[in-house]
């Protein structure tokens, strides 16, 4: 069986991201989408609000598991036995930074791969940032991400789900 991870923070997800799923998920019997708690950052959505996003935006792609993880990438590799990770690439800005983390994680780990794909042309500037920044002064971002996460986004900058508690 092969299997590939591809890890993020995802916070939030958006279109590019799964337009990078999506490709990936067609070539492996299975995608672990693995969703990094990465105690150092401060993230929008708890890693459980953003495997839910995962998991309603990628729930037609049957091959795709929605999962955590922490530590390093190359532990969760080995423990799922996992010997390929996809990189999606926007920009060869990108590209330096991810091709030392290949090499890095290649030196750890000999058996895993990593396998870049460069992004559709229509999401090269999309980014988690750009989009939470978008929706915090309340402007047009929906063509960026699903239904699902354009709400949740809203509701986070609307302060209603702290009106909920």
């Amino acid at each position: 069986m092969r299997k590939a991870v591809y890890p993020g923070s995802f916070d939030p997800v958006t279109n590019g991201h799964l337009d990078i799923i999506e490709r990936a998920a067609s070539k492996f019997d299975v995608l672990y989408v693995a969703v990094l708690e990465n105690s150092g950052k401060k993230p929008l959505f708890t890693v459980e609000e953003r495997i839910g996003l995962l998991e309603k935006a990628t729930k037609n792609i049957n091959n795709v598991k929605c999962v955590s993880f922490d530590g390093l990438l190359v532990q969760f590799a080995e423990r799922m036995d996992i010997d390929t990770v996809i990189r999606g690439l926007r920009a060869v800005t990108d590209f330096e930074y991810e091709f030392q983390m290949a090499l890095t994680n290649k030196n750890l780990y000999p058996r895993l791969d990593t396998i870049f794909i460069p992004t559709n042309l229509i999401h090269m500037y999309t980014s988690s940032s750009i989009v939470k920044e978008i929706a915090k002064y309340k402007g047009n971002f929906e063509s960026m991400v699903t239904e699902d996460v354009k709400k949740a986004l809203e509701e986070k900058f609307n302060g209603k789900e702290e009106n909920e508690k």
